[in-house]
């Protein structure tokens, strides 16, 4: 081979060893491949707890005034059933017993006495058989009157509005729509003011909000149309009387109870 032909034949075998160490993929050994990632973990959904009857769980908002209240019961005995030294110590998510324990006692009524034995003659006619009469139920509207004097401004509407708003004047009496006994009086329970809250033989309670001054204490027995409170309009946009009639935790219609104008 000529010298030319093996300079020629040498450039070429370099030009090639050249192109193919250009085109070669570089692999970086030292770099580590990216850890697998972990497993994601299926976390189940809480599962809501229902309470059984006569338990209550404290929400955000409430009191130990307000939750007895929605379940027809005295605060006392709240803060009795549960142990509860003070009653502004409650917390969210506590669970309260709002009803007795039926379970601790037994009430025995008595039983109703004998009719007694009338003696007649054989051949005296038989006294007449008193005609059947329909039972006035105890809910009857005759029994509570109208807690203030002025047109009925907002009706009852379950749940927003669990009573009736009396229009007045502030200093106006607000008088006991039956007779009972004080079970709460003061502004515990927010949006209604000062309150008072009358607890009645029957099982109804009656609550009286807004008012300017309140005239009567805790414990205290009230007749039926005694002077209360004075009208007012604490936590309330204008002066009036928010008016409920609960049969035990249940609010109803006052309308329905009160005699009409």
């Amino acid at each position: 081979m000529s010298a030319r032909r093996w300079l020629i034949a040498a450039a070429l075998a370099l030009g090639g060893c050249a192109s193919y160490e250009a085109n070669a993929p570089v692999v970086d050994r030292t770099a580590r491949a990216p850890a697998p990632k972990p497993p994601v973990a299926m976390v189940n959904a809480p599962v809501p707890i229902t309470l059984p009857d006569g338990f209550y769980e404290v929400k955000r908002g409430d009191t130990l005034y307000s939750i007895a209240l929605e379940n027809g019961a005295d605060y006392r005995e709240v803060a009795a059933w549960n142990a509860l030294d003070d009653p502004a110590k409650i917390r969210v998510g506590q669970v309260l017993r709002v009803k007795p324990d039926e379970s601790r006692g037994v009430t025995v009524s008595r039983s109703k006495a004998a009719a007694p034995i009338e003696a007649r003659p054989l051949d005296a006619p038989a006294p007449p058989v008193a005609a059947a009469t329909k039972e006035t139920p105890k809910e009857a509207a005759s029994e509570f009157m109208w807690p203030a004097k002025g047109k009925v401004l907002a009706g009852f509407a379950e749940p927003r509005s669990k009573g009736i708003d009396i229009d007045g004047k502030p200093g106006d009496p607000v008088v006991a729509a039956a007779a009972g006994r004080v079970t709460y009086t003061g502004t515990g329970i927010p949006g209604l003011g000062k309150l008072v809250v009358i607890k009645h033989d029957n099982g109804f309670i009656t609550v009286y909000a807004h008012n300017q001054s309140i005239l009567v204490k805790e414990q205290q027995s009230v007749a039926r149309g005694q002077k209360i409170a004075e009208l007012g309009a604490s936590d309330a946009d204008r002066p009036k009387l928010h008016f409920q009639i609960r049969k035990g935790s249940a609010a109803v219609d006052p309308l329905r109870y009160l005699p009409a104008l």
